[in-house]
Parts: structure tokens; C-alpha cells; sequence
């Protein structure tokens, strides 16, 4: 490698994200799961920087990756549901990379122009200049059938078990760039489940591995579809993370590790159908709690980092490791400070959106979750509310699989309070009107009111 190019390598690190879609944050060794689903990432995060408390902002596909795309609330960037593109004028990390003097390259599940299963015309792609991807991964390609389209929107068919057939353009990409700097987006869609059959296929006699295997203490408590489900989607987290070590197998051998940030994160995570209708859109940890490490420059022998992380703090964070300056329009904060142990103010809570199953809000601390939502408004229509009514109130040290719903608890005014106050502030911290929340009781005194006056009228 010529000296100059190699120079520029070691001042401009590259920075691959490594997406997957759905993911539990307790599907992983350090988190928990004794299955030994995740080698690779616990082997890897333990050597880097383990993100231990990290959550989305959004529980849904769409707006969390408009939210990791642009740094910018779902309510700011425009993408507070599903079907909504990414406005062509959106700063996205493409573009701040690109601006940098960075190759950059998206692979795998867009889901952010709405044509489904037609190619993504250039103005929708975010600003990535390399592209082999779909909108909709799962209504292109089944598990076998990966299916995407190239920069002149020709239909691609890859080979293998769609894991490993994107894994394996991903290695293509890295080593057709190895002599400049470069950002690419890995996003696959497992372990997500295949929209048309309603089911999470594993990788051929896989799934069989995992059948009536450890079952995550809330899934074993409110059933749902975990029995049915859970083996094949521990099937698809098991081949992620050998995807995982065979990416960066890659690297090593290109010699490329030790001038590469990885993060591995998710969109949001999976209750399978026990807390509404569907997989996520909800309040609860098991939507909104996602596994996440970094490693290489800046990040190796970071240790586990407990401070609550939201995706929304992802962007700044990889524009900071990589040297370059975090846009002033961008909601979330570089966690690099708590990588290098620096004195930082840390919020000590997060803040989530919540659409299509509710206008809903929530934040939550280490100890506390709340959330509240609007009665008034249309899930899919509105992406916020002036009025909301409090709805789940959980004690995470009493309750960590949040199995008792304390919002109705006398005993727990004043921590609904606090709970209160701080929710509202974080609405106003990300753009929104100032709302009105109204306690339970409240509300059906309220609504009893209404009743009353109709009745007379």
C-alpha cells in the first residue's frame, strides 16, 4: 500500500455499522442468555466498548432508522411511522462522512423511500454513494431468495442464506476499498421475523437446535408467540454473530482491524405479541432495549459503559470517533466522553416516540419506566398529541421484566410526578409543544364528564 494512502487510512479510521433488525438485548452472552448464541460479539464488545444500557427511540423500523440516519428525532426528521420516505433533503451520515472524504456504501434493508418492493431511486438513498440494498428486504427476498438491487436499480439475486449472501457483498465492499477510507452500512432484516408467513426462518436444521430452549423470564410469564417463535430466531441471532466473525475474520486478514471502528446495534427489539398485537411499538424493554458495542480505534479496552444510551446517540458518536465534527442540528450526544472516562453530564434517563400501536411517549431511568399515550389521536395519522394520559408505570428494581403495572398506584404519586416532569421536559428537549398528562383517574373522570354531558344534551 502506497505510503500516502496508508497515512490517510490511519487519520480518516473506517467505520462499518453492523445493523440488525428486531433484536433483544438478552439474546447475548453479556447480557445473560446461556445459550451461547453470541461468541463473537461478547468475545468482541469485552475487547472494545460494551454499550451495556442501550435503547431506541423509536420501537419501529422505519423512524429508528431515520433516527439513526440523521441524528434527529422521528418527529423532527419527518419519519414517525412506517411508509413515510426520508425527505431527499436530509442530512444523513452519508453525506457527513462523504463530506469528510469518505467512500460510502449502504447494504441490505433500507426501508426509508417507501417503494416496497421497487428499486430506491438515487434521491432516496440518503446519500450513499455505493448501493445494494431494498426498501423492504422482507417482501423482496425470503430466507433464501435474498433479492436486492445495485446503483443502476437492476435486480440482484445473491447466494447463500441471506445472513451470510449480505455478509458476503460486505466483504466484497471492504476489499475493493481497503486503500481509502471508508463508511458502510451493513442492515440486515434478521432476526426480524418473514412478513408474509409470519415466521423467523433459521438458517436449514438450525432451528431445530433451539427448541424448547431458555425462554427470557417475561416471554415465559405472558406466552404470546415466544414457544412457536423463539427457535427460529435464535437460529437467526446465531448466524448473525458468525456473520459477525466472519466480517471481522475479513478485516484481520486485510489488515484493516486495528484501522476500523465496527458498531454492532439494533433498530428496536421483540416481545413477540404479548404486549400488543405485534412485535414492538410498545413501551416495554423487550421493544425498546437493544444490544450495542464499538470497537477499534477509540473504543478497544473501553470496558462496559452503564450509562442509558439511545440510538438517537449513535450518530454523534461515530462522527466524534472517527474525528469529525457532530453537527450542531443532531438531538443526540457522542458517548465518547464515557468510552474515555472523562467527567460528562449524562442524562440519567432516555426518551422514546411511539407510533402505529399509539401516540405514546416514555421515559425511563435505571429504576423507573413511564408512559403515557393519546386517546384522542389516530396511531397511524398523528405523530404527537397536546393531551396524553399516563399508562404504564414500572418499578425495574422490584420489576425488571415489567410484570406489574403500578400506573394506578396511590402509593406511587410522587414518583409519577417525577416521572411526569421529566418526561415533559425530554418532550420539549426534542422539539415537541409542551403537553398536558393527565393521571389515570383523571382521565376517566374526564371522560365520565363527557358522558354525562352528552346524556343531558
Amino acid at each position: 500500500m502506497p505510503q500516502q494512502k496508508k497515512q490517510q487510512k490511519l487519520q480518516k479510521p473506517n467505520v462499518i455499522v453492523f445493523f440488525t433488525d428486531q433484536q433483544r438485548w438478552d439474546t447475548t452472552g453479556l447480557h445473560g442468555n446461556p445459550l451461547g448464541l453470541t461468541p463473537h460479539f461478547d468475545r468482541w464488545a469485552a475487547e472494545g466498548t460494551h454499550l451495556y444500557n442501550t435503547f431506541t427511540c423509536q420501537p419501529v423500523c422505519g423512524p429508528a432508522r431515520a433516527c439513526l440516519q440523521t441524528g434527529l428525532y422521528a418527529t423532527e426528521n419527518g419519519c414517525y411511522r412506517n411508509g413515510i420516505p426520508l425527505p431527499d433533503s436530509s442530512r444523513t451520515l452519508a453525506h457527513e462522512f462523504c463530506d469528510a472524504g469518505y467512500r460510502t456504501g449502504y447494504i441490505g434493508k433500507w426501508h426509508l423511500a417507501s417503494t416496497r418492493t421497487e428499486p430506491v431511486p438515487e434521491k432516496l438513498r440518503g446519500g450513499y454513494e455505493y448501493w445494494l440494498a431494498a426498501d423492504s428486504l422482507e417482501h423482496t427476498s425470503d430466507a433464501y431468495d435474498t433479492i436486492v438491487y445495485n446503483n443502476d436499480n437492476e435486480r440482484v439475486k445473491l447466494p447463500g442464506y441471506r445472513v451470510d449472501a449480505l455478509t458476503d457483498a460486505a466483504i466484497r465492499y471492504v476489499n475493493d476499498h481497503q486503500d481509502e477510507p471508508f463508511f458502510l452500512f451493513l442492515s440486515f432484516l434478521e432476526p426480524h421475523h418473514q412478513n408474509r408467513r409470519d415466521d423467523y426462518p433459521a438458517p436449514s436444521g438450525l432451528e431445530t437446535s433451539y427448541v424448547s430452549a431458555w425462554t427470557p423470564p417475561d416471554l415465559a410469564a405472558l406466552g404470546g408467540t415466544a414457544q412457536r417463535h423463539l427457535p427460529g430466531y435464535y437460529g437467526m441471532v446465531k448466524r448473525l454473530d458468525e456473520a459477525l466473525g466472519r466480517l471481522m475474520d475479513a478485516l484481520i486478514s486485510l489488515d484493516l482491524a486495528g484501522d476500523t471502528i465496527v458498531l454492532f446495534t439494533s433498530d428496536h427489539g421483540c416481545h413477540f405479541k404479548t404486549r400488543n398485537e405485534e412485535y414492538k411499538r410498545s413501551c416495554h424493554d423487550s421493544s425498546i432495549r437493544i444490544p450495542a458495542a464499538a470497537w477499534g480505534p477509540g473504543f478497544q479496552g473501553g470496558g462496559r459503559v452503564r450509562e442509558l444510551v439511545s440510538l438517537i446517540d449513535l450518530p454523534p458518536t461515530l462522527l466524534d470517533a472517527a474525528g469529525l465534527e457532530v453537527p450542531e442540528a443532531m438531538q443526540g450526544r457522542s458517548v465518547m466522553p464515557l468510552v474515555r472516562r472523562q467527567e460528562t453530564e449524562w442524562p440519567s434517563e432516555m426518551f422514546v416516540q411511539i407510533s402505529e400501536s399509539q401516540v405514546g411517549r416514555a421515559v425511563r431511568t435505571e429504576r423507573w419506566k413511564y408512559s403515557v399515550s393519546a386517546p384522542r389521536r389516530d396511531a397511524i395519522r398523528d405523530s404527537c398529541s397536546d393531551l396524553y394520559v399516563e399508562e404504564f408505570l414500572y418499578d425495574l428494581q422490584a420489576d425488571p421484566w415489567e410484570l406489574r403495572n403500578l400506573i394506578a398506584s396511590e402509593a406511587h404519586r410522587e414518583v409519577k410526578q417525577v416521572m411526569r416532569e421529566r418526561l415533559v421536559r425530554r418532550m420539549i428537549e426534542a422539539g415537541e409543544a409542551p403537553p398536558r398528562i393527565e393521571a389515570v383517574h383523571e382521565h376517566a373522570i374526564g371522560q365520565l364528564k363527557v358522558l354525562e354531558d352528552e346524556c343531558r344534551a
